[in-house]
This record gives structure tokens, C-alpha cells and sequence, in this order.
């Protein structure tokens, strides 16, 4: 028996025996080189063939052959990369910081009013370049070096040592340093999530101030718990973990932190001047809904990529991915149509969304009816935050963070401890076995739990210290002159007067 490496996950299959077949043939080419057949002389009884011997080179070359097919451990090629699986993620690389850049940006820059597009547009680049700073200079090691429970060491600070040889710790056959690039782009996306929520009204150094400790303090931390080789929320790896939880691509590291971080600030932020009393509607539901497509498509290598190998579970979690989000975004207009009478673009954008948030930590998991059943709620639940809740409580979630991002990436995290299945990953089969389809819910309640503590207590530390040292917000003047000039002296259209 063989495993599949994805992330700290693998997947035991039967290999393919190319061992076998190629002994089988090698024995059948020496038996036709020492048999010969008679023309002229009388038949004689010929003696048994001597012993074959075995080319124990070849062999391992076989063997290394069949190990990069299954995606198991190799004897003669540790250290080699496989261009099939490196080439898979380096294109998922590529697909989740199309994601943010300019997917998200776009998304969010069509949700609000012209003269704040572009300081959306800005606060999405700006993560790009901060995270990648902070990645390379300890982000990187304090999430995927072997350290602590709760966080890793300085082993690959500034990248060293993060070689094109890959860590056998997350994958025998990708590169190190394409694991490392693949997972620099969730580090970027996660806190430009946030800035869905507190849109229109935070000042630009603000929140890079902010999101910079942010990531020290909430992100790095728990994306190390749930996906680091000795953390102590990786329940499919790490036998010592003290939560046995499961999240496949990152439901509590990206969706529920960020949109539970995005509430909490947007409640000590305040809400935008003239929330409630003027027209906040979006500026241009073209730019939404291109962001959207663009989102779908990257989160393709989100969810797939996080197979980290060109594998069978990729495909599975490219099957649920896509089961998922059509179903999002075809529940939530229906929902619109239902109770207000029109589906609304917003409402498809919306509805994609949703799916592909609560999928996310589920997709490697779960069965087709799982990530249809997925689907059908992801359009449901965030649909009455969106509307209903929110209405309730009258906080200024801008662009919906925490009603899709925030309650949907819980609700997934829920969901996948009640619909994962070892059929389709028998992951689950070795440190989870007795709790799969039993108690695993329960363990997945207590991430949720760590996950939320762990966002509103760092939320709420910096966003005072942040307040205390430069300020959170512009001068009223300033919010209602629009923060593009404001903070970057630039407008986003330009008319010229008939």
C-alpha cells in the first residue's frame, strides 16, 4: 500500500505493480536470448534455463517510475521533483492570486461607489506586496516549519533552505519552493477578504497597519494549527493533535478568520456616514460580476491545487467545487425571485460565492450529493445574514464579508465534519477512523470554536492599538469627498464636459 502527499494529507491506494510487469518481461526476455530451436539435429531435451539475474537498477528505476504515478514515496529519486505534479501546481499558483488580483479587486471594486473604487483596488494590491514580504522574511517558516502546536520556527526564515527539492513533510514529488508559493497566495487573499467589510471608510495606512499585525497574530498562527506537520488542529496528519479536525483548503484559515476578523472591525470601525439614509448601491455590477468569473475559475486551483498533486483527489475536489458553486448560484437568485420578486445579478455573483466559500473545506472530502447538499445552503444561510440578520442588527458590513465569508466558511467547517467521507479520501481512514462519519462534527465545533477566539481577540487587540496610534478612519469630509482622492490622489473615471 502506497500514499498520495497533498498538503499534510495523503491518500492509500493499490499501486499500479510496474515492478511486477517489468520482471515478468525481463524474465521473458532472457528466457527467449538462452532458448534456441532445433533445425536439422534430432530433438533433444533441453536443460532449464539459468536463474535470471535481477537488475536491481532497473528495478528502482521502475520503482520510482510507479511511485510518481501514484504519488508515493520514491527509493532512487527522493528529492526529485515530478514535472507532472509541480507543473499542476504551479498553475494553481497562478489560478489563486488571479483570485485576488483581479478577481477579488474587481468584486469588490464594482460593490462600491465610484469614488472609493480605486482604494478597494489598492488595499487589494497592497496585500499582495505586504503579505509576500512578511512570507518570505518568517511568514512562511512560522506556518509550515515544524516548531509548536500552535506555531512553527524560524527554520525557513528568509526562505532558506526552501530549495526546488521537495518537503517530504507536504510532498515527495512538488518542489519546495512551489509549495511555498502556492500557499503565499492564500496567506494574500485571506486579509484582503476583510476588506469587504470595512469598504468606503478606513483609512489606507490604517489598514495595512492593521493587516500586517493581523497576519502575525491570527493567520500565520492558525493556518500553522490547521495545515502545519505538528499542528494541533491537523487532525489528518498530526496523531498528536489536540482537535482532530479536517479542513481541506482552508475554511478556518481563510473564510472564517478573515470574516469574522472583517465583523469585528467593521463594529469598532462604525459604520459609513450616511449608512442607512443614502444610496450605497453599487457602482458597476459589470466589474462585480467579471470578478466573480474570475473567482470561480481561480478557485479552481484553490480547492484542486490544495491536492497538491495532479492526483484523484484533485479531481474530486474539481468535481465538488464545481457541483457547489452552480448549485450557490442558482438557489440564491431563485431566493430573490421567491421573496423580492426579481433575480438580481448580485444575487447569481452572490449565490457563486457562497458556494465556493462553504466548499472549500470540504471539496477534498466529500461526495457529488455532499457538495450539492453544500450548495443548496450555501445559498440559504448566507442569504438570511445577508438580508435578514443584518437588517436585524443594522451593523455596516459593506460588501457582506461576514455574511458570506464569516457565516458561510462556519458553516462549511460544520458541514464537512458531517459529510466527509473515507470513500472518496482514505485519508480519513488512518488517524480519524473511529470518528469519521461519527464524531468528527464534534471536533470540528472545537476549531470553530479556536478559529472564532483566536479572530475576535486579535482583531480586537490591534484594530485599539492601530485606533490609538494613527487613527482608523478619514475626517467625515474626507470619507464624503471619496477615499480614491484621498488617499491616492486619483479618481477612478474621468468625464470630460460636453
Amino acid at each position: 500500500m502506497m500514499s498520495f502527499i497533498f498538503k499534510q494529507k495523503r491518500f492509500w491506494v493499490r499501486p499500479i505493480s510496474l515492478v511486477a510487469l517489468a520482471t515478468g518481461l525481463m524474465a521473458i526476455h532472457s528466457f527467449a536470448d538462452t532458448t534456441t530451436v532445433a533445425t536439422s539435429a534430432p530433438a533433444v531435451v533441453a536443460a532449464a534455463p539459468a536463474a535470471v539475474p535481477v537488475d536491481s537498477a532497473l528495478m528502482g528505476r521502475v520503482a520510482d517510475l510507479e511511485a510518481y504515478i501514484n504519488n508515493t514515496a520514491a527509493t532512487k529519486l527522493v528529492g526529485v521533483p515530478g514535472p507532472g505534479h509541480n507543473a499542476w501546481l504551479m498553475t494553481s499558483t497562478a489560478f489563486v492570486l488571479f483570485m485576488t488580483l483581479p478577481g477579488l479587486a474587481l468584486f469588490y471594486g464594482g460593490l462600491v461607489r465610484s469614488k472609493n473604487v480605486l482604494s478597494v483596488l489598492a488595499q487589494c494590491f497592497g496585500c499582495v506586496g505586504m503579505v509576500s514580504v512578511a512570507w518570505w522574511a518568517v511568514g512562511y517558516s512560522f506556518t509550515f516549519a515544524a516548531g509548536h502546536p500552535w506555531l512553527g520556527s524560524a527554520k525557513f526564515a528568509f526562505l532558506n533552505g526552501v530549495t526546488s527539492a521537495p518537503n517530504t513533510d507536504y510532498s515527495y514529488w512538488v518542489s519546495h519552493n512551489v509549495f511555498c508559493m502556492f500557499q503565499l497566495m492564500f496567506a494574500i487573499i485571506t486579509p484582503a477578504l476583510i476588506v469587504g467589510s470595512i469598504a468606503e471608510r478606513m483609512k489606507y495606512s490604517a489598514i495595512m497597519l492593521f493587516l500586517t499585525g493581523w497576519m502575525f497574530v491570527v493567520y500565520f498562527p492558525l493556518a500553522h494549527m490547521v495545515w502545519g506537520i505538528d499542528g494541533m488542529m491537523n487532525g489528518v496528519w498530526n496523531a498528536a493533535a489536540k482537535i482532530h479536525a479536517i479542513d481541506f483548503a482552508g475554511g478556518t484559515v481563510v473564510h472564517m478568520s478573515s470574516g469574522w476578523s472583517a465583523l469585528v472591525l467593521a463594529l469598532i470601525l462604525g459604520k459609513r456616514t450616511g449608512f442607512g439614509q443614502k444610496n450605497f448601491a453599487p457602482h458597476s455590477l459589470v466589474l462585480t460580476l467579471i470578478g466573480t468569473g474570475m473567482l470561480w475559475v481561480g478557485w479552481y486551483g484553490f480547492n484542486a491545487g490544495s491536492a497538491v498533486a495532479a492526483d484523484v483527489v484533485a479531481a474530486n475536489a474539481f468535481t465538488t467545487t464545481t457541483l457547489a458553486t452552480a448549485f450557490g448560484a442558482t438557489v440564491w437568485p431563485l431566493l430573490e425571485w421567491i421573496f423580492k420578486g426579481k433575480p438580481t445579478v448580485l444575487g447569481f455573483c452572490s449565490g457563486a460565492v457562497a458556494g465556493l466559500v462553504v466548499i472549500t473545506p470540504a471539496c477534498g472530502f466529500v461526495n457529488p450529493t455532499g457538495a450539492v447538499i453544500i450548495g443548496v445552503l450555501a445559498a440559504i444561510v448566507p442569504f438570511f445574514f445577508c438580508t435578514v440578520v443584518k437588517s436585524w442588527f443594522k451593523y455596516d458590513d459593506a460588501l457582506d464579508t461576514f455574511g458570506v465569508h464569516g457565516v458561510g466558511g462556519t458553516m462549511g467547517a460544520l458541514l464537512t465534519g458531517i459529510l466527509a467521507t473515507p470513500t472518496v479520501n482514505a485519508n480519513l481512514s488512518t488517524n480519524l477512523a473511529g470518528i469519521v462519519g461519527k464524531t468528527l462534527w464534534i471536533e470540528q465545533l472545537k476549531a470553530i470554536g479556536v478559529t472564532i477566539a483566536l479572530a475576535v481577540i486579535g482583531t480586537t487587540i490591534l484594530a485599539y492599538i492601530v485606533k490609538m496610534v494613527i487613527g482608523l478612519r478619514p475626517s467625515v469630509d474626507e470619507e464624503l469627498q471619496g477615499l480614491d482622492y484621498i488617499d491616492h490622489g486619483e479618481s477612478g473615471y474621468h468625464y470630460e464636459e460636453a
